[in-house]
Protein backbone atom coordinates (compact mmCIF):
# COMPACT_ATOMS: atom_id res chain seq x y z
CA UNK A 1 0.00 0.00 0.00
CA UNK A 2 1.30 3.46 -1.02
CA UNK A 3 0.20 6.37 1.15
CA UNK A 4 1.34 10.40 0.62
CA UNK A 5 1.59 12.16 3.63
CA UNK A 6 1.69 16.13 3.68
CA UNK A 7 2.53 17.64 7.07
CA UNK A 8 2.50 21.25 8.71
CA UNK A 9 0.47 23.27 6.14
CA UNK A 10 -0.13 26.19 7.63
CA UNK A 11 -3.20 28.34 6.40
CA UNK A 12 -4.56 31.71 7.44
CA UNK A 13 -8.53 31.42 7.93
CA UNK A 14 -11.72 33.04 9.76
CA UNK A 15 -12.71 29.76 11.22
CA UNK A 16 -14.52 29.69 14.63
CA UNK A 17 -17.37 30.03 17.14
CA UNK A 18 -16.37 33.41 18.72
CA UNK A 19 -17.13 36.60 16.75
CA UNK A 20 -13.55 37.35 17.13
CA UNK A 21 -12.26 34.38 15.74
CA UNK A 22 -14.24 35.17 12.49
CA UNK A 23 -13.53 38.29 12.75
CA UNK A 24 -9.13 38.05 13.22
CA UNK A 25 -8.65 35.40 11.73
CA UNK A 26 -6.08 32.76 13.14
CA UNK A 27 -3.41 30.17 12.25
CA UNK A 28 -4.48 26.75 11.25
CA UNK A 29 -2.19 23.50 10.96
CA UNK A 30 -3.10 20.72 8.59
CA UNK A 31 -1.78 17.11 8.08
CA UNK A 32 -2.91 14.89 5.25
CA UNK A 33 -2.68 11.51 4.42
CA UNK A 34 -3.66 9.89 0.96
CA UNK A 35 -3.77 6.68 -0.22
CA UNK A 36 -3.92 7.04 -4.48
CA UNK A 37 -6.10 4.87 -6.19
CA UNK A 38 -3.19 3.08 -8.84
CA UNK A 39 0.42 2.66 -7.69
CA UNK A 40 1.64 3.21 -11.54
CA UNK A 41 3.54 6.01 -10.28
CA UNK A 42 5.94 3.20 -8.30
CA UNK A 43 6.95 1.14 -12.04
CA UNK A 44 6.88 4.82 -14.24
CA UNK A 45 8.27 6.89 -12.03
CA UNK A 46 6.37 9.95 -14.21
CA UNK A 47 4.55 12.65 -12.35
CA UNK A 48 1.44 12.07 -15.01
CA UNK A 49 0.79 8.52 -13.09
CA UNK A 50 0.99 10.46 -9.66
CA UNK A 51 -0.58 12.47 -7.46
CA UNK A 52 0.59 16.03 -7.58
CA UNK A 53 1.04 16.98 -3.92
CA UNK A 54 1.32 20.84 -5.20
CA UNK A 55 -2.27 20.30 -6.53
CA UNK A 56 -3.26 18.57 -3.39
CA UNK A 57 -1.96 21.27 -1.26
CA UNK A 58 -3.46 24.11 -3.68
CA UNK A 59 -7.39 22.59 -3.59
CA UNK A 60 -7.03 22.31 -0.15
CA UNK A 61 -5.61 25.44 0.85
CA UNK A 62 -8.63 26.73 -1.62
CA UNK A 63 -11.59 24.87 0.07
CA UNK A 64 -10.21 25.82 3.87
CA UNK A 65 -10.12 29.33 3.36
CA UNK A 66 -13.05 29.70 0.64
CA UNK A 67 -15.63 30.92 3.44
CA UNK A 68 -15.40 30.93 6.98
CA UNK A 69 -16.72 27.56 9.13
CA UNK A 70 -17.59 28.05 12.92
CA UNK A 71 -16.40 24.58 13.81
CA UNK A 72 -13.88 22.60 12.77
CA UNK A 73 -15.07 19.31 11.98
CA UNK A 74 -17.48 21.11 9.38
CA UNK A 75 -14.05 22.78 7.51
CA UNK A 76 -12.29 19.60 7.70
CA UNK A 77 -14.72 17.30 6.16
CA UNK A 78 -15.18 19.81 3.60
CA UNK A 79 -11.82 19.55 2.96
CA UNK A 80 -11.42 15.58 2.82
CA UNK A 81 -14.46 15.69 0.32
CA UNK A 82 -12.71 18.16 -1.75
CA UNK A 83 -9.86 16.07 -2.20
CA UNK A 84 -11.70 13.39 -2.95
CA UNK A 85 -13.30 15.00 -5.81
CA UNK A 86 -10.44 16.14 -7.02
CA UNK A 87 -8.31 13.65 -6.93
CA UNK A 88 -7.69 9.78 -7.80
CA UNK A 89 -7.74 8.51 -4.36
CA UNK A 90 -9.32 5.67 -2.19
CA UNK A 91 -8.84 7.34 1.09
CA UNK A 92 -8.17 10.58 2.70
CA UNK A 93 -7.23 11.29 6.45
CA UNK A 94 -7.31 14.88 7.32
CA UNK A 95 -6.20 16.43 10.87
CA UNK A 96 -6.42 20.46 11.53
CA UNK A 97 -5.44 22.25 14.08
CA UNK A 98 -6.13 25.01 16.09
CA UNK A 99 -2.42 25.81 17.83
CA UNK A 100 -3.91 29.41 19.50
CA UNK A 101 -7.30 28.35 20.64
CA UNK A 102 -9.27 30.77 22.64
CA UNK A 103 -9.34 28.69 26.13
CA UNK A 104 -8.12 29.72 28.90
CA UNK A 105 -5.79 27.19 30.19
CA UNK A 106 -2.18 26.21 28.95
CA UNK A 107 -2.42 23.82 25.80
CA UNK A 108 -0.65 22.82 22.85
CA UNK A 109 -3.98 23.66 21.00
CA UNK A 110 -7.11 21.46 19.79
CA UNK A 111 -8.11 19.78 16.72
CA UNK A 112 -9.98 17.49 14.66
CA UNK A 113 -9.64 14.39 12.39
CA UNK A 114 -11.63 13.35 9.05
CA UNK A 115 -11.41 10.36 7.43
CA UNK A 116 -13.08 9.61 4.18
CA UNK A 117 -13.27 7.28 1.75
CA UNK A 118 -14.37 6.78 -1.75
CA UNK A 119 -17.31 5.05 -2.06
CA UNK A 120 -17.29 1.67 -4.37
CA UNK A 121 -20.47 1.37 -6.88
CA UNK A 122 -22.01 -2.23 -7.05
CA UNK A 123 -21.71 -3.74 -10.50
Amino acid sequence: MLEIEINGLELFAYHGVLPEERRLGQRFLLDLCLTPSEEGCVESDCIEDAVDYAEVVERVAEAFTSRPYALLEAVSARVADTVLESFPVEKVRIRVQKPEPPIARTLDGVGVVVERRRLIADG
